[in-house]
């Protein structure tokens, strides 16, 4: 459970650093999403969440 609670962490630290050092460039990509279809995002959602499922599973497996 203490692994979980750390990869949230890691998450807010990350997110909350792109959010300090590039709020401008994040709105525009923020708007740029809104135009995509569904299909698309969901695509790239799955690809991001596979991949890091293989980077944990090399890293811990």
């Amino acid at each position: 459970m203490s692994d979980f609670v750390v990869a949230l962490g890691l998450v807010l630290v990350i997110e909350g650093v792109v959010y300090a050092a590039f709020p401008s460039r994040l709105k525009r990509m923020m708007e740029s999403a809104l135009g995509m279809p569904d299909a698309t995002l969901r695509a790239g959602g799955l690809a991001a969440a596979a991949t890091g499922l293989f980077v944990v599973w090399l890293i811990r497996g």
